[in-house]
């Protein structure tokens, strides 16, 4: 109980670092305890993955410099469901280059749902978009409600397979039908459904973009950044970091325990691209999102030669990382450990960004050494672990997470 304290307002609170608390306590048969579940992220069926949650106390995510409200430029509009697609029809709506993989979300049961509301003319959560510079929309929240709709009304503009309703609630005698099997009564009401889009006008500052998509949470279901930075910034970005997350070599290193549903393997790829693009310490304003986009739209600027010497260093760092940490790779470790931490995105990008610049003949010696014990008395140090493990994103704690592992990997080859 020494590690425990009262605070001045009566409670007790723990003083152990956030590894010891992660560590204690293992569940029956080696499996992770509740608290170690609620402290990783979650893929889109709810469930706990195998990344860990990043805390972001200490103001990590405080807004230092706050917008002038004569930037925001937001936009309501009253349109049809027929309106939608026929934006959709004219590529004026931009569901992303590969929105089919993340459409996939909901099931069946629960877009046939989406149309039972609409059908029985419940309101349905607004849209919202970023206007791009030729007018079109990219969908920032509502990807998947739009691509349900599309699926039952007019398929061949999402290039999906024909929804027909399952699972249905109330309408239970429209159970396998499809649009074509409603009535032309109800084929109309679909159609001229009104649905509400707040788009945000081009000219609008992306940092303030960002902001406000990421405090949207109309479904349910916080956005993660990377899914606004993906919404937000398209181009060749987009598909080259998910040509990366889905490599060989990234899945080896990782385990195949990285789920990509909401793109937490895409973000680990982007850290280690705009930490070799800008070494650490050129980071210095501590607005890491800011810092992340800038890396997405310096991607997209890249000429062919760029992609391939990235992709060669980014693969060489996979390879390296689990011929040297092997299971553990990316993880938290402690002396005598068996059962894998999740991974950790902030020991990801330092690990890798450190081992992309070493030579083949550098990584070789590291495996042969006991680095994973040398790291294991890494994790003892406590600012160490605080760098990994809460307000990731503090200028600080970047230099001494990527000073420490470049020092440990430094000691051992010398």
């Amino acid at each position: 109980m020494a590690a425990l304290e009262d605070s001045s307002q009566g409670r007790t609170r723990d003083r152990r670092s956030v590894y010891e608390r992660y560590q204690e306590a293992p569940g029956e048969d080696g499996f992770p305890t509740l608290d170690e579940l609620m402290a990783r992220e979650t893929g889109s069926d709810g469930q706990p993955t195998d990344v860990e949650r990043e805390d972001t106390e200490e103001g990590a995510d405080q807004i230092t410099s706050p917008f002038d409200p004569e930037h925001i430029d937001i936009e309501t509009r009253n349109t049809t469901v027929d309106l939608l697609l026929s934006r959709l029809r004219n590529e004026m709506i931009d569901l992303a280059p590969d929105f089919q993989r993340r459409a996939g979300i909901w099931t069946d049961e629960k877009q046939s749902r989406l149309i039972e509301s609409l059908l029985l003319r419940i309101p349905i959560p607004s849209f919202y978009a970023a206007e791009q510079k030729d007018g079109s929309w990219a969908i920032v929240d509502g990807i998947q409600r739009l691509t349900s709709i599309a699926r039952f009304l007019d398929p061949e503009t999402v290039g999906a397979a024909p929804l027909r309703l399952k699972g249905l609630e109330y309408l239970l005698n429209f159970t396998g039908a499809g649009f074509h099997d409603l009535s032309g009564k109800l084929r109309i009401r679909l159609r001229e459904t009104e649905v509400v889009v707040h788009v945000i006008r081009r000219g609008t500052p992306e940092p303030v973009m960002f902001n406000v998509f990421a405090r949207i949470n109309t479904g349910g279901e916080p956005l993660t950044r990377q899914e606004i930075r993906h919404a937000l910034i398209p181009g060749r970005a987009r598909t080259f970091l998910a040509e990366l997350a889905e490599s060989e070599a990234f899945r080896r290193a990782t385990g195949n325990s990285v789920v990509g549903d909401r793109m937490a393997d895409r973000e680990m790829v982007l850290r280690f691209l705009a930490f070799r693009l800008t070494p650490p310490e050129g980071y210095r304003t501590g607005d890491f999102d800011k810092f992340l986009a800038e890396a997405m739209h310096r991607i997209n600027r890249f000429e062919q030669e760029d992609e391939e010497h990235l992709r060669r260093e980014f693969s060489r760092a996979m390879d390296a990382a689990g011929a040297i940490f092997g299971v553990h790779a990316f993880r938290k470790y402690r002396s005598g450990q068996q059962r894998k931490s999740p991974i950790n995105k902030a020991l990801f990008e330092t690990v890798a960004v450190n081992l992309a610049g070493l030579g083949p003949e550098q990584h070789d010696r590291l495996s042969q050494l006991d680095t994973l014990a040398a790291f294991a008395d890494l994790m003892e140090d406590t600012e160490f672990e605080r760098s990994i493990s809460v307000a990731t994103g503090d200028p600080k704690k970047v230099r001494k997470r990527f000073d420490a592992v470049q020092e440990l990997f430094e000691d051992l080859l010398s």
